[in-house]
């Protein structure tokens, strides 16, 4: 199912037009919030975390995204879609506002959707984006990690893949007794700061196998060669085919460089995380924050002393 929405995305200088969204999984983690409605599609302040991540791609030069989805995932079609009768009654009120922000999201890109069928991992899900990337370069953002919108990382991948061709993976350095929650990169340095040479991938190793604190976080551009490794890529880990597998093998024999990212990220598949973000950007918000800063102030103060006082329930 494809939306062809306008937008108002300026054509790339990189080479790279399309970006890929994997949003298939099932969200156990925020069970029973999402029974039935998709993880992606939870609220972050007034946005629902998934259209952060498509605005990310958007600002850098990213006009076509395919959506990976799956059952019951039918309300991130519809949110990046027009919606004719919400936005007429909207303009009868003369609630400009509200007409803009439910505008914006079929305005992003041109969305495209596709359902991966069963839930066979990452890999799998990179690999159903197949015949619509074709043979061109792409990028594979992941719902659960939000970069902040005054971030650049996207936009220094995708130079340095201009620059050197390859993959682009983002690298975090982690606590090492971290690591093991995250797919974890073998580096060599290069002659450019902040670019590192990637020689290996392991996908959640434990503290003492790991090859360095170097955290691979969701976003990739990658060439399209990975499609024929992902093609033949085994499961691996969980039972899964992972994406982490088949760029190790592109490590071998191609170029994969990481960018290392230092900046603002917030996590929204780990529920206290999910709070945090909620609250960090809420704080930020010019139109809330000054209320919202001052209540959080006057709460925390109040919360410390109930528990100093024993007056919260056990």
């Amino acid at each position: 199912m494809t939306s062809m929405t306008p937008h108002t995305t300026s054509h790339p200088t990189h080479g790279v037009r399309k970006a890929v969204v994997p949003a298939a999984g099932l969200g156990t983690r925020f069970l029973p919030a999402t029974k039935a409605t998709p993880k992606e599609m939870l609220p972050v302040v007034d946005k629902p975390a998934i259209q952060y991540v498509v605005e990310e791609a958007s600002a850098a030069g990213l006009d076509d995204v395919l959506m990976v989805t799956g059952r019951h995932k039918r309300a991130i079609e519809d949110h990046f879609d027009q919606a004719s009768e919400l936005e007429r009654a909207l303009e009868a009120k003369g609630d400009h506002a509200r007409l803009d922000a439910v505008r914006s999201a079929s305005q992003l890109a041109r969305i495209h959707h596709i359902r991966q069928g069963d839930p066979l991992g990452l890999g799998h899900a990179v690999l159903c984006a197949r015949s619509h990337v074709g043979n061109e370069p792409f990028a594979v953002l992941l719902g659960d990690d939000l970069i902040d919108e005054r971030e650049t990382l996207l936009k220094d991948m995708l130079d340095v893949r201009a620059r050197y061709g390859g993959s682009v993976i983002a690298l975090m350095e982690v606590d090492p007794a971290q690591i093991h929650l995250y797919g974890c990169a073998a580096v060599r340095p290069s002659d450019e700061t902040g670019v590192v040479h990637v020689t290996g991938l392991v996908e959640k190793p434990s503290r003492e196998v790991a090859p360095s604190n170097y955290a691979v976080i969701g976003r990739y551009v990658l060439d399209p060669s990975v499609f024929e490794v992902l093609a033949r890529t085994e499961p691996g880990r969980g039972g899964e085919i992972q994406l982490t597998d088949a760029i190790e093998e592109l490590a071998l024999t191609d170029e994969v460089r990481g960018v290392v990212f230092k900046g603002r990220r917030y996590d929204t598949g780990d529920k206290a995380e999910y709070l945090r973000t909620v609250v960090r950007l809420a704080c930020e918000r010019s139109d809330l924050g000054p209320e919202f800063r001052s209540w959080l102030t006057e709460f925390v103060a109040t919360f410390d002393l109930d528990l100093e006082g024993g007056r919260l329930a056990a």
